[in-house]
């Protein structure tokens, strides 16, 4: 192991004063000190086939911060253009350098009961609340990472749904940093009670102004009896940011989740994905996207587990690898003993765009039940010669074709982010890192 990771840059002192200086409640504060205690003594996490012992996770400024503004056109141009404005719905959130600096929610969905806020004001207005939830479906002690993160946690979202709330517009919210060596660590949480609806969408983003940086992100999302939770999330951090990224879900019966991502930084990128089917009829719906440029080294983690009987999973992963890019994709689906009638699909599709890259897809199916439906499908291969052959006899040179082809490929996880500037966010991510 590296030595930044033997010898943490910070102590029990450093923590409490950052906690202090946030006057955060002593349950947070208490969590904080078990977070450095235990990042002090557990190991990395060993993703297969990809060396992160030299990642740096730790050498950042964590205690970072942006001054509130109460116009959005007071914001950073890549930010602004991200934020539906005119739309009607206001419901957004924007951190900047970790600092929440704009929040709206209607009153509408106030009068409800609907809790949308920052992480710091959750831990002090929304206590009891917000520490129901808090580190619930993912452990601290998981490995060195989700500790470092419960250590220096300095920015997130909470968003709460009461029971029978049905939200038709999106909740949004953007993280963005340009703080040179900064960190962004940031927890968010969504809760959504019995019988609601709510479709979340998050963006992050930085400036090459930031340089060496990290990003540590956790979500965790509760989907509570019958509802429903649409999660959007577009990643776009800089080059020289090594992000650690992890969502997880736990769903209740007859619950469903909904995931859409599209993972498309320029750095160094440990991602996992979970989702828990705990109640009967429970679903999920998996669908992520990715580019690999450059030198850039990833590992994607997709993980659905079937407790309750008769659940049922999608997963459908499309990446294109360009440049020298080395990507590992694993997708595992576990049925429980017991989730009888349960049905879990997943689908891993890379192409090669280039000699020096690489893309191992993985499907594993792990099954502890008979009475199931399970299937996988993975392929790694270049671009098919007969749509490029097609389109060429169009008149169309061959690397418009094949830019043509890759945008279409990707295209079904851009359809389904709800926000047009996400959309388009992700549609430019792509045009440039396909090039």
């Amino acid at each position: 192991m590296s030595m930044q990771l033997q010898n943490l840059p910070f102590d029990t002192e450093d923590i409490n004063q950052f906690a202090e200086d946030r006057n955060e409640p002593k349950w947070f504060s208490d969590i904080r000190i078990k977070g450095l205690k235990l990042a002090e003594e557990l190991p990395l996490p060993q993703p297969e086939k990809t060396r992160i012992a030299d990642w740096n996770f730790t050498h950042f400024n964590y205690d970072t911060g942006s001054a509130a503004v109460t116009d959005l056109n007071d914001l950073p141009e890549e930010v602004n253009r991200l934020v539906e404005q005119g739309s009607g719905s206001g419901n957004v959130l924007i951190h900047v350098n970790s600092s929440a600096v704009y929040h709206h929610l209607s009153q509408d969905l106030i009068d409800q009961g609907v809790i949308y806020t920052d992480l710091t004001t959750a831990v002090k207005e929304h206590s009891d609340l917000f520490a129901k939830y808090y580190f619930k479906t993912t452990a601290i002690d998981k490995h060195k990472l989700t500790a470092l993160h419960a250590a220096l946690v300095n920015g997130g979202s909470f968003l709460y749904i009461p029971k029978n709330v049905v939200i038709e517009e999106p909740i949004q919210a953007v993280y963005y940093q340009d703080a040179p060596s900064s960190g962004l660590v940031a927890h968010t949480v969504v809760v959504a009670e019995r019988n609601s609806s709510v479709t979340f969408v998050e963006s992050y983003l930085s400036d090459s102004s930031v340089g060496e940086g990290v990003a540590n992100i956790i979500s965790e999302v509760t989907v509570g009896e019958n509802a429903q939770v649409k999660y959007g999330a577009v990643d776009e951090f800089s080059a020289k940011i090594v992000t650690y990224v992890s969502r997880q879900a736990e769903v209740a019966k007859d619950g469903r989740i909904q995931w859409a991502l599209g993972q498309m930084n320029d750095g160094n990128t440990l991602s996992e994905n979970a989702t828990n089917l705990e109640g009967t009829g429970a679903a999920a719906d998996v669908k992520a996207v990715s580019i690999g440029s450059g030198s850039q080294k990833q590992n994607f983690d997709n993980y659905v587990r079937h407790v309750g009987k008769s659940t049922q999973s999608q997963l459908l992963v499309r990446a294109a690898q360009k440049d020298a890019s080395n990507s590992i994709f694993n997708a595992r689906t576990k049925i429980e003993r017991g989730a009888s009638g349960a049905d879990g699909e997943q689908t891993q599709r890379v192409l090669m765009l280039s000699d020096q890259s690489r893309g191992d897809a993985n499907p594993i199916l792990l099954i502890d039940e008979y009475d199931v439906i399970a299937g996988h499908a993975a392929s790694v291969g270049r671009v098919d010669p007969d749509q490029l052959y097609y389109l060429m006899s169009r008149g169309i040179k061959k690397e418009t074709a094949e830019k043509l082809i890759v945008e279409g490929f990707l295209a079904p996880i851009v359809d389904l982010l709800p926000i047009e500037g996400v959309r388009e966010q992700l549609t430019t991510l792509i045009e440039r890192k396909v090039g």
